[in-house]
């Protein structure tokens, strides 16, 4: 084994070090020596305009890209979802980790009346946003941004009745409290649940490294999601929807994906299962058959009211 360090970029935050800290153990366990850098990123320093105000999709990734770009850092681990569809000129996917738990959850206040009143429920997410409007209409949706430990404190400190958080960022910290439900009817973001690792596309000694912590069935699935996203959005954001199950009996995938209007009121869904020969274009697909019954004409709205 070489002597050779593999640098580790990550964001400072205590889930973003939990995830780094997990690619380290992985690689130390194979022989491999790490060092585990962090950087703060402009997601985490602008806490006060809604990501998609910031008008990119990438913006925890971003500084990360440049010092890799720069020689700072070998790899980057990200969690997956907050990961833009088209990787900077020079990086790849290097290894997708087997995914955890990819539900979204409703952390409340111990008292769960408010579902069948008026409410105030907060989450910075626009597919979030939508699908719990599209539910409870009669329920106001303001903004919470941060990281996990941030917006579990603004939930605390605040009156609304609750917030919805991914279950995988706060089981991976063990800050997921008693007072939760299981969303299990909201479709999570494509890839939620699941750790990616980037590394430079000629770095073949990071990239023969990470090989080994693939998981093949993770990244088949997370690149289903991805290509109906990126099919659908086309470098906007939009309140969209997607998860992929394999089942093994069966040798078949479950797909479920959904693009939202921004208010919830539309709701364009689908949901097929399909052999597993079928996954290279399954998502993109998928897309095309929302694009061609009415999703165009919806995506066209959601862009133009993300401009104002």
């Amino acid at each position: 084994m070489s002597d050779k360090i593999i640098r580790i970029g990550t964001r400072d935050s205590e889930l973003a070090l939990w995830q780094a800290h997990t690619v380290e153990k992985k690689l130390n366990d194979l022989g491999y020596k790490t060092q585990i850098i962090a950087v703060k990123s402009q997601g985490d320093i602008l806490l006060d305009k809604p990501l998609y105000e910031l008008g990119i999709t990438g913006i925890f990734t971003k500084t990360l890209d440049i010092a890799m770009i720069n020689g700072e850092i070998d790899i980057a681990v990200h969690s997956m979802k907050d990961v833009p569809t088209a990787l900077p000129k020079g990086i790849v996917q290097a290894a997708v980790l087997e995914r955890a738990n990819s539900l979204d959850i409703l952390v409340h206040k111990g008292n769960l009346d408010f579902l069948n009143e008026s409410a105030t429920i907060a989450t910075g997410s626009l597919r979030r946003q939508a699908q719990w409007l599209n539910k409870y209409p009669n329920h106001k949706v303001v903004d919470l941004r941060g990281n996990v430990n941030t917006r579990m404190q603004k939930l605390n400190d605040s009156d609304w009745s609750g917030a919805v958080f991914a279950a995988a960022g706060l089981e991976r910290i063990n800050l997921k409290p008693g007072n939760y439900i299981n969303l299990d009817w909201m479709i999570p973001a494509p890839a939620q649940g699941a750790m990616v690792v980037v590394a430079m596309e000629k770095d073949n000694f990071s990239l023969d490294a990470l090989t080994q912590l693939n998981d093949i069935e993770t990244e088949i699935v997370t690149y289903i999601e991805r290509q109906f996203l990126r099919t659908l959005e086309g470098g906007c954001t939009a309140p969209i929807g997607a998860l992929v199950q394999y089942n093994e009996e069966e040798d078949t995938l479950h797909f479920q994906g959904a693009l939202f209007s921004l208010d919830g009121k539309v709701k364009m869904e689908i949901d097929k299962t399909v052999p597993i020969e079928e996954w290279k274009k399954l998502g993109f697909n998928m897309a095309k058959e929302i694009l061609e019954n009415g999703g165009a004409e919806l995506m066209k709205t959601i862009k133009e009211s993300l401009k104002k």
